[in-house]
């Protein structure tokens, strides 16, 4: 099982990172966080980096839910999306596998809700 699925798109990559807040919105995700990873690394290592920012989203609902069956589950939360741009100028957006995470965490109670939240995941990478 893939820790991750993805999608490899064509366009501008700040209209992107807009697209896919607003394909998350569709889910019910908000965006918690934004983290500008080639900003960060030219900040802190001055090393040049491609556009890449981690979108950390959260869903309250199936947060809340997740929490009620597993207090310590906070430590794999939010759900986080990647929009980056590759070398060949291509964008790829990618989204952490829920399912693939939840095997770590030996909770039955947890597995619906993280097959829950792979199906909205993967309707809002692949509706991109």
């Amino acid at each position: 099982m893939n820790y991750y699925f993805s999608k490899i798109l064509k366009g501008n990559f700040n209209d992107t990172v807009e697209k896919v807040t607003a394909a998350l919105k569709t889910e019910q995700f908000g965006v918690l966080t934004e983290i500008d990873i080639k900003d960060t690394l030219k900040k802190k290592l001055d090393v040049n980096f491609n556009n890449y920012k981690i979108l950390g989203a959260c869903n309250p609902p199936y947060a809340h839910k997740a929490l009620l069956a597993e207090n310590k589950i906070g430590t794999m939360l939010p759900c986080n999306v990647i929009v980056q741009e590759l070398d060949s100028g291509d964008i790829e957006v990618a989204a952490v596998n829920p399912m693939a995470s939840m095997q770590a965490v030996e909770n039955d109670a947890l597995k619906g809700i993280a097959e829950e939240i792979t199906m909205k995941l993967k309707a809002v990478i692949e509706g991109l």
